[in-house]
């Protein structure tokens, strides 16, 4: 099936973009990798009269650290995140950028337009929630930044105003004794997960001072399992204590059930990948080298 038809426009600058979709109204929309919304307008279930691309924008795709952060342009490609040596330091991001669909996927698709479509199913929303992040926001009101918790609202629903856009993501270097791990369950490397799971966690001698555990693909939102966090907070991590942390992401997960699994289904396989990812970001925050990688079934 093909789109219905649209009026394409060319920005120059976030800020053109931002007055374009101003000038517009609700019938136009952006076009950052396009991996979400083209698919979408082929089967006509996103029929946008007007369609503003993004991608001739110069300076929007890079990864530079600064004040102890890392910033992401709006269309920095997941493959550009894969292989920066930048986000090498932080093993969980690396994870997320690497695992994401395919290779075809990895090099048009965006951080900035991943966040601003909110889906349920994507993972970078998962993996940010573990670590400090902000999101910058341009529009014709000018600059704003917002926490990644105020950023995101509801499935496929953000903050943005209809004229504004993402500019920038920022994300907190974590200290260097800590480590984070992210693992999705997949069918297959195309599709999104079933569900998911990111840890991010700090250690001091040997126990956990502070860790973040956030799950994917089993809510409307990424779900924070608060529970599990506070059973390994200032403890020695032990099997039973790791044991304990899955049985919460359980609890905490509200599934529903699809094509890709029962709702039941769903939080068992959640748990799994909670004691997986706490395994592989335990060993990272103690300094060692751990390669993680999605499962596909």
């Amino acid at each position: 099936m093909y789109p219905r038809r649209f009026t394409y426009h060319r920005a120059s600058s976030l800020k053109e973009a931002g007055t374009v979709l101003s000038q517009l109204g609700e019938g136009a929309k952006l076009l950052a990798g396009g991996q979400s919304l083209i698919p979408l307008m082929k089967l006509r279930f996103a029929n946008p009269v007007h369609l503003v691309d993004l991608n001739f924008i110069s300076g929007t795709s890079y990864v530079r650290e600064q004040d102890g952060a890392l910033h992401f342009g709006p269309l920095t490609r997941h493959a550009e995140i894969e292989k920066s040596a930048l986000v090498a330091r932080v093993p969980i991001l690396r994870d997320c950028a690497a695992g994401i669909a395919d290779v075809q996927v990895r090099n048009r698709g965006t951080i900035g337009g991943s966040l601003a479509e909110a889906d349920p199913s994507g993972d970078w929303a998962t993996v940010l929630l573990t670590i400090s992040c902000e999101v910058r926001c341009a529009g014709t009101a000018g600059e704003r930044t917002l926490k990644l918790g105020e950023f995101l609202l509801d499935a496929y629903t953000t903050a943005l105003a209809h004229d504004e856009l993402v500019s920038e993501v920022v994300v907190k270097v974590p200290p260097s004794n800590s480590g984070g791990a992210y693992i999705a369950f997949k069918r297959t490397a195309p599709v999104y997960p079933t569900a998911s799971a990111a840890v991010q966690m700090t250690v001091e001698d040997d126990r956990c001072k502070d860790v973040v555990i956030a799950l994917g693909c089993v809510g409307l939102l990424p779900v924070r399992a608060r529970e599990g966090e506070a059973t390994l907070r200032g403890q020695q991590i032990t099997p039973k204590l790791i044991e304990s942390a899955a049985d919460a992401a359980r609890a905490a997960a509200d599934p529903q059930s699809d094509m890709r699994g029962s709702a039941e289904y769903k939080r068992q396989l959640v748990g799994a990948l909670v004691k997986r990812s706490i395994h592989a970001a335990l060993e990272r925050a103690r300094g060692h080298q751990v390669e993680v990688s999605h499962i596909y079934a």
